[in-house]
């Protein structure tokens, strides 16, 4: 099997490595990973702004490494597109990320977004993640539970093309319970934007990627510096299926999503209301 796995958090994350060391098994290893964190990318690329650096790290037999100075659908557009063709990975995985991405935190992440891009070559995609964003989280669960759900992933594959399959594990020190099929919850963030506070973002971003802060330019005349923080609220607090609740509840959650997003129950709809005419 060929394998081609990326994530967000950069080629230097443990989720990363741990992930590779529990693929090696299953056969060619091919990493393609952003040379810096790239959280919140979703489906970002870099566009003709700028060059992108590229650097092959390492290769020995049955794994090889690069990484990319841009985003991590970037990572495997180039993998796809200047590694392996003509040829094509037999699947995608992105992981392991530090940090859950459920509900619709799913629209945001570039773990999600760089499984898609797999997803979009007709290439099965699997992301996953863990609800810890501990540089130094204990993945020991995953290395245990998550083989024998990508054996079945793999043995079961669609015969339809286009699914990511988002699989998220509890925090490290949540007593496990099983594994459940999930559903996405909504979820939605309140009072996103704070004033600016180097003390707490300093402990945000090295709780989150480790290392050094990187320097920030003063900010011009006039401008004032906010950054992201925010309030999760769980509108499906009530839906026993929901991804979030079965997470609490210490299962691993499965959710199926299709990179087609369109609704055909509201298309239907929309149709019998006229909306389809003739000029």
């Amino acid at each position: 099997m060929k394998i081609l796995v990326t994530n967000d958090d950069g080629y230097n994350s443990k989720g990363l490595r741990t992930l590779v060391k529990i693929l090696k098994p299953y056969g060619e290893i091919t990493v393609v990973s952003p040379k810096k964190h790239q959280s919140g990318m979703s489906m970002a690329v870099n566009l003709g702004q700028s060059p992108i650096p590229v650097k092959k790290l390492s290769e020995e037999p049955g794994e090889r490494w690069w990484y990319l100075g841009g985003t991590p659908s970037s990572c495997v557009k180039y993998g796809l597109d200047n590694i392996f063709w003509p040829d094509k990975p037999d699947v995608v995985v992105s992981g392991i990320n530090h940090g859950g991405n459920f509900g619709t935190a799913y629209c945001y992440s570039g773990t999600i977004g760089a499984a898609s891009e797999g997803a979009i070559g007709y290439i099965p995609a699997i992301a996953v993640s863990v609800d810890a964003f501990d540089p130094d989280a204990d993945f020991s669960k995953v290395e245990k539970y998550f083989p024998p759900i990508f054996e079945k992933l793999m043995a079961n594959l669609s015969d339809n093309y286009g699914f990511i399959y988002n699989i998220n594990f509890p925090s490290p020190g949540t007593p496990l319970k099983g594994v459940r099929m999930a559903k996405e919850a909504w979820l939605r963030w309140e009072n996103e934007f704070v004033p600016y506070d180097e003390r707490l973002f300093r402990l945000k971003l090295l709780t989150m990627v480790g290392g050094e802060v990187p320097r920030f330019p003063e900010p011009e005349e006039g401008e004032s510096l906010f950054m992201m923080a925010g309030d999760i609220v769980n509108d499906s607090v009530n839906d026993p299926e929901a991804d979030i609740n079965l997470l609490s509840q210490g299962y691993i959650t499965i959710s199926a999503h299709q990179l087609l997003s369109h609704d055909l129950e509201e298309n239907g709809r929309l149709k019998a209301l006229g909306f389809e005419s003739d000029f």
